[in-house]
Protein backbone atom coordinates (compact mmCIF):
# COMPACT_ATOMS: atom_id res chain seq x y z
CA UNK A 1 0.00 0.00 0.00
CA UNK A 2 0.87 3.52 -1.07
CA UNK A 3 0.90 6.68 1.21
CA UNK A 4 -1.45 7.88 -1.13
CA UNK A 5 -3.83 5.21 -0.24
CA UNK A 6 -4.02 5.62 3.28
CA UNK A 7 -3.59 9.35 3.34
CA UNK A 8 -5.96 12.11 4.86
CA UNK A 9 -7.02 14.11 1.66
CA UNK A 10 -6.57 18.07 1.83
CA UNK A 11 -10.54 18.11 2.19
CA UNK A 12 -10.61 16.63 5.14
CA UNK A 13 -7.47 18.01 7.01
CA UNK A 14 -7.49 20.59 9.55
CA UNK A 15 -5.09 23.19 8.52
CA UNK A 16 -3.75 26.94 9.29
CA UNK A 17 -3.17 29.51 7.26
CA UNK A 18 0.47 31.16 7.52
CA UNK A 19 -0.74 34.16 9.76
CA UNK A 20 -3.17 32.71 12.16
CA UNK A 21 -2.17 33.40 16.02
CA UNK A 22 -1.29 30.59 17.86
CA UNK A 23 -4.44 31.34 19.93
CA UNK A 24 -6.39 30.31 16.60
CA UNK A 25 -4.59 27.80 16.14
CA UNK A 26 -4.34 26.35 19.68
CA UNK A 27 -8.17 26.54 19.74
CA UNK A 28 -8.76 24.67 16.20
CA UNK A 29 -6.21 21.89 17.98
CA UNK A 30 -8.85 21.81 21.41
CA UNK A 31 -11.76 21.84 19.39
CA UNK A 32 -10.97 18.66 17.27
CA UNK A 33 -9.23 17.23 19.98
CA UNK A 34 -5.52 16.55 16.92
CA UNK A 35 -2.03 17.29 18.49
CA UNK A 36 -0.66 18.98 15.11
CA UNK A 37 -2.24 20.44 12.15
CA UNK A 38 -0.37 21.66 8.69
CA UNK A 39 0.71 25.59 7.98
CA UNK A 40 -0.07 26.74 4.44
CA UNK A 41 0.07 29.60 2.33
CA UNK A 42 -2.65 29.57 0.54
CA UNK A 43 -2.17 25.95 -0.82
CA UNK A 44 1.50 25.94 -0.68
CA UNK A 45 2.84 23.81 2.48
CA UNK A 46 4.65 25.88 5.08
CA UNK A 47 5.02 23.28 7.79
CA UNK A 48 3.57 21.88 11.07
CA UNK A 49 2.28 23.18 14.10
CA UNK A 50 1.95 21.34 17.49
CA UNK A 51 0.49 21.64 20.73
CA UNK A 52 3.70 20.29 22.05
CA UNK A 53 5.49 23.11 19.36
CA UNK A 54 3.63 25.76 20.68
CA UNK A 55 3.82 25.17 24.47
CA UNK A 56 7.89 24.68 23.99
CA UNK A 57 8.19 28.32 21.92
CA UNK A 58 5.80 29.91 24.87
CA UNK A 59 8.40 29.00 27.67
CA UNK A 60 11.47 29.80 25.57
CA UNK A 61 9.53 32.95 24.85
CA UNK A 62 9.74 35.04 27.93
CA UNK A 63 6.29 36.89 27.33
CA UNK A 64 3.42 36.40 28.89
CA UNK A 65 0.60 33.85 28.11
CA UNK A 66 -1.84 35.91 26.39
CA UNK A 67 0.61 38.40 24.42
CA UNK A 68 2.68 35.04 23.25
CA UNK A 69 -0.13 33.50 22.13
CA UNK A 70 -2.63 36.35 20.01
CA UNK A 71 0.81 38.01 18.91
CA UNK A 72 2.82 35.06 17.89
CA UNK A 73 1.68 34.00 13.76
CA UNK A 74 1.74 30.08 13.32
CA UNK A 75 4.43 30.78 10.36
CA UNK A 76 7.10 32.00 13.00
CA UNK A 77 7.36 28.09 14.84
CA UNK A 78 6.22 26.00 12.11
CA UNK A 79 8.72 23.18 11.76
CA UNK A 80 9.09 20.31 9.04
CA UNK A 81 9.54 22.29 6.84
CA UNK A 82 11.74 20.29 4.50
CA UNK A 83 10.04 16.82 5.76
CA UNK A 84 7.02 15.99 3.75
CA UNK A 85 5.66 12.76 1.47
CA UNK A 86 4.98 12.80 -2.05
CA UNK A 87 2.26 9.93 -1.80
CA UNK A 88 4.14 7.19 -3.76
CA UNK A 89 5.92 6.29 -0.72
CA UNK A 90 5.22 2.85 1.01
CA UNK A 91 2.66 3.21 4.13
CA UNK A 92 5.28 0.89 6.20
CA UNK A 93 8.59 3.35 5.66
CA UNK A 94 6.76 5.92 7.28
CA UNK A 95 6.53 3.96 10.48
CA UNK A 96 10.17 4.71 11.81
CA UNK A 97 9.32 9.16 10.38
CA UNK A 98 5.57 9.02 12.43
CA UNK A 99 7.51 7.85 15.70
CA UNK A 100 8.11 10.99 17.22
CA UNK A 101 5.75 12.98 15.54
CA UNK A 102 1.94 12.87 15.29
CA UNK A 103 2.02 13.80 11.11
CA UNK A 104 3.39 14.25 7.72
CA UNK A 105 2.25 15.73 5.29
CA UNK A 106 1.90 14.88 1.60
CA UNK A 107 2.71 17.49 -1.07
CA UNK A 108 2.44 17.62 -5.05
CA UNK A 109 5.40 18.55 -7.21
CA UNK A 110 4.85 22.05 -6.60
CA UNK A 111 5.01 21.75 -2.91
CA UNK A 112 0.69 22.19 -2.99
CA UNK A 113 -0.73 20.45 -0.23
CA UNK A 114 -2.42 17.46 -0.50
CA UNK A 115 -2.61 15.53 2.72
CA UNK A 116 -1.60 14.30 5.68
CA UNK A 117 -0.88 10.80 6.95
CA UNK A 118 -0.94 10.89 10.37
CA UNK A 119 0.73 8.34 13.16
CA UNK A 120 -2.93 6.61 13.87
CA UNK A 121 -3.29 6.09 10.21
CA UNK A 122 0.10 3.98 10.33
CA UNK A 123 -0.89 1.99 13.57
CA UNK A 124 -4.11 0.91 11.88
CA UNK A 125 -3.12 0.05 8.46
CA UNK A 126 -0.47 -2.22 10.74
CA UNK A 127 -3.38 -3.37 12.40
CA UNK A 128 -5.27 -4.02 9.34
CA UNK A 129 -2.41 -6.38 8.46
CA UNK A 130 -2.53 -8.59 11.39
CA UNK A 131 -6.05 -8.84 11.23
CA UNK A 132 -6.10 -7.20 14.90
CA UNK A 133 -9.97 -6.29 15.27
CA UNK A 134 -10.78 -9.86 13.82
CA UNK A 135 -11.28 -12.74 15.92
CA UNK A 136 -9.65 -15.68 14.87
CA UNK A 137 -7.03 -18.16 15.96
CA UNK A 138 -3.07 -17.07 15.54
CA UNK A 139 -0.77 -19.42 14.54
CA UNK A 140 3.26 -18.17 14.87
CA UNK A 141 5.65 -20.67 13.11
CA UNK A 142 8.50 -20.92 11.80
CA UNK A 143 9.99 -22.74 8.43
CA UNK A 144 13.56 -23.02 7.17
CA UNK A 145 13.56 -20.43 4.18
CA UNK A 146 13.71 -22.45 0.59
CA UNK A 147 12.13 -21.49 -2.52
CA UNK A 148 8.12 -22.48 -2.65
CA UNK A 149 7.90 -22.83 1.36
CA UNK A 150 5.41 -20.17 1.25
CA UNK A 151 3.20 -21.62 -1.98
CA UNK A 152 3.42 -25.05 0.38
CA UNK A 153 1.45 -23.76 3.31
CA UNK A 154 -0.97 -21.75 1.09
CA UNK A 155 -1.50 -25.38 -0.19
CA UNK A 156 -1.86 -26.94 2.94
CA UNK A 157 -4.67 -24.09 3.95
CA UNK A 158 -6.54 -24.61 0.80
CA UNK A 159 -6.57 -28.58 1.21
CA UNK A 160 -8.44 -27.74 4.53
CA UNK A 161 -10.09 -24.98 3.80
CA UNK A 162 -8.94 -22.47 6.03
CA UNK A 163 -9.41 -18.90 5.63
CA UNK A 164 -6.97 -16.73 6.12
CA UNK A 165 -7.14 -13.26 7.98
CA UNK A 166 -3.71 -12.29 7.93
CA UNK A 167 -0.17 -13.44 6.91
CA UNK A 168 2.69 -11.70 7.91
CA UNK A 169 6.32 -13.19 7.35
CA UNK A 170 9.56 -11.96 9.03
CA UNK A 171 13.18 -12.62 8.16
CA UNK A 172 15.26 -14.16 11.62
CA UNK A 173 18.55 -13.45 12.24
CA UNK A 174 19.34 -16.72 10.73
CA UNK A 175 19.23 -15.79 7.15
CA UNK A 176 17.62 -19.53 6.59
CA UNK A 177 14.85 -19.11 8.54
CA UNK A 178 11.71 -17.40 8.02
CA UNK A 179 9.03 -16.68 11.15
CA UNK A 180 6.01 -16.56 9.87
CA UNK A 181 2.46 -15.41 11.75
CA UNK A 182 -1.05 -16.57 10.22
CA UNK A 183 -4.50 -15.70 12.00
CA UNK A 184 -7.63 -18.10 10.43
CA UNK A 185 -11.17 -17.95 11.33
CA UNK A 186 -11.53 -20.39 14.28
CA UNK A 187 -12.68 -23.68 13.55
CA UNK A 188 -13.00 -27.64 13.52
CA UNK A 189 -10.02 -28.53 11.68
CA UNK A 190 -7.47 -26.56 13.40
CA UNK A 191 -5.54 -29.54 15.14
CA UNK A 192 -5.38 -31.64 11.86
CA UNK A 193 -4.39 -28.32 10.02
CA UNK A 194 -1.55 -27.59 12.34
CA UNK A 195 -0.80 -31.72 12.44
CA UNK A 196 -0.20 -31.49 8.87
CA UNK A 197 1.72 -28.30 9.03
CA UNK A 198 4.11 -30.03 11.42
CA UNK A 199 4.32 -33.60 9.34
CA UNK A 200 5.27 -30.62 6.25
CA UNK A 201 8.37 -29.26 8.25
CA UNK A 202 6.92 -26.55 9.75
CA UNK A 203 7.85 -26.09 13.42
CA UNK A 204 4.95 -24.59 15.38
CA UNK A 205 5.97 -22.09 18.04
CA UNK A 206 2.42 -21.04 19.31
CA UNK A 207 -1.33 -21.03 18.85
CA UNK A 208 -3.29 -18.80 20.29
CA UNK A 209 -7.17 -17.78 20.10
CA UNK A 210 -7.62 -13.64 19.93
Amino acid sequence: MFVKHMMIPKHECITAQENETLKEVLEKLEEHRIDGLPVLQGERYLGVVTRYSIYENYFLSNKQKEEYLTATIVKEIATHQEQYLVGTELFERTMLDLKDFPLLAVVDEDHNFQGVVTRKDVLESFESAFGVNRPGVRIALTSVETEGRIARLSEIAHHFHEHIISFVTFDETDKLVRRIVMKIEKNDNIDKFVKKLEEHGFRILSIQEV
